[in-house]
């Protein structure tokens, strides 16, 4: 069956026997697993570079929080014209333009010397890597078959954790010799290099990107935002991976230094440790939730349990456990911060490839608006606990700001338990609640969504 026929799977890396081509499957994962990467070191560096920025700039803790939140906030706003752009022009084009945008933005926010700068510079990296996972995702939907999908997609978030460990412990070496500006000049370059192999490396799918019109994207994109399914999970995926880009990009190092007590040499290796936990994590609950899924335990309840876990990790952060169990916490910390990552083969999954694109986008940029306002909120509730002399804060500014995250996601998990009690989750393959259409336009097929208002032809009278 061929890929254009829409019923096919998307099998273009696997031989007929159903085993994956090597070859390809390198050329396909590496360069984006490399773009992945790089965006995990810039969403997490500010958590070991805070002291240098904060020491040259005079950044107050609701300035740094916002700071490093424009790279959230620029990624959230480009993810729904992302999903567009992903579905019209396949990942291959629009990641290797973007991140030559987060190249520039590297080097901007290198040579700055006060906010606006540094915030300009900050946004541009957001921008520029704000289609890492997304592209990935797209790439990986059209060429592998849906099964499959969530061990790749956790193969392609270790990357990611990959990032997050290279952004401790070496970042805090790097830093000590030569200082932040010269590591972010450098981390520019390395995005410029992975943009360029990501266009001559990564191949195009043999089936044309879509043809739809703008209008008819857009229509697809409203379909996602009223789907029940999506309704249900997407706020907890949201507030729980929100938390956790919030605590483990920035906060987590200055919690550790002023509730933990540490030194800033043992501050990077404790937050080695989260990165860490977070590349098993992703790797353990990816491999698991397809091996569980094939002996009838639904990915979702798998998913939900991950999110409730980690609520209660954050509750622990709160309270200020620290001492000899202060390795587990972090332990169980990153580990359980991946259980929201699985939201997104759930969404792809539950809308199939022809949305898929704009179905993890629109799932994605709701995560990021969570985590931007997190990140800022908790600088912002820290502020009033500030020691101006030492630009430290009290442990009661932490627990407040800590606890009032853990009360969005219990309100969200109560949420989710609902509507899923009432809603469920269909099944790949399913046509959706309120039905589709498959328009076929010179032999490509594009879902679009048909809503339940939308009146039913009747059958023709003789």
């Amino acid at each position: 069956m061929s890929s254009t026929d829409p019923g096919a799977a998307p099998s273009g890396a696997t031989t007929a026997s159903g085993r994956l081509r090597t070859g390809l499957v390198l050329r396909l994962f590496m360069p984006f697993a490399a773009g992945y990467y790089l965006s995990y070191v810039f969403r997490t560096v500010n958590a070991v570079a805070a002291p240098n920025l904060v020491a040259d700039t005079g950044l107050g803790a609701d300035a740094l929080g916002f700071l490093t939140s424009m790279y959230l906030a620029a990624f959230a706003l480009l993810q729904l014209p992302l999903g567009i752009l992903l579905d019209r022009f396949g990942p291959r084009r629009v990641e290797a333009v973007l991140l030559t945008i987060a190249a520039a933005g590297s080097i901007v926010f290198a040579l700055s010397d006060g906010l606006v700068g540094l915030s300009i510079g900050r946004a541009l990296i957001g921008v520029g890597v704000s289609c890492c996972m997304m592209a990935s995702f797209k790439a990986f939907a059209m060429w592998f078959a849906p099964h499959r999908l969530p061990s790749i997609y956790a193969c392609l978030l270790a990357f990611g954790a990959l990032g997050a460990i290279s952004a401790t412990v070496p970042v805090e070496w790097f830093l000590g010799m030569l200082g932040w500006r010269p590591l972010f000049i450098g981390l520019g370059l390395f995005a410029l290099v992975v943009s360029l192999a990501v266009f001559a490396i990564v191949p195009d799918h043999h089936e044309p990107p879509g043809h739809t019109t703008f209008a008819d994207q857009l229509r697809g994109l409203r379909f996602v935002f009223r789907d029940r399914f999506f309704l249900g999970i997407a706020p907890l995926a949201a507030v729980s991976s929100g938390t956790s880009l919030a605590i483990n990009g920035l906060w987590a190092g200055p919690w550790l230094r002023d509730v933990a007590g540490l030194e800033r040499g043992a501050v990077a290796t404790h937050l080695l440790i989260i990165s860490a936990s977070m590349g098993i994590g992703f790797l353990v609950l990816g491999l698991l939730t397809e091996r569980l899924t094939r002996l009838g335990l639904r990915p979702v309840t798998i998913a939900a349990g991950g999110m409730t876990a980690f609520m209660i990790m954050v509750t622990l952060l709160a309270v200020g456990m620290t001492g000899p169990m202060l390795w587990l916490l972090l332990l169980g910390l990153g580990f359980l911060a991946t259980s929201g990552s699985l939201s997104y083969s759930l969404v792809s999954r539950h809308f199939g490839r022809h949305l898929a694109g704009r179905a993890n986008t629109a799932l994605n940029v709701l995560v990021f608006v969570a985590a931007f306002t997190i990140q800022w909120a908790i600088g912002g509730v820290l502020s009033g606990w500030e020691d101006p002399a030492t630009r430290q804060y009290d442990p009661t500014g932490y627990r407040i700001a800590f606890a009032a995250t853990v009360v969005l996601q219990a309100i969200a998990l109560v949420w989710f338990l609902r509507q899923y009690a009432v809603y469920g989750q269909r099944d790949p393959g399913e046509p959706p609640l309120s039905g589709t259409r498959v328009a076929a336009k010179t032999g490509e097929a594009e879902s679009i969504p048909v809503t339940e208002s939308e009146p039913r032809p009747e059958p023709p009278r003789h």
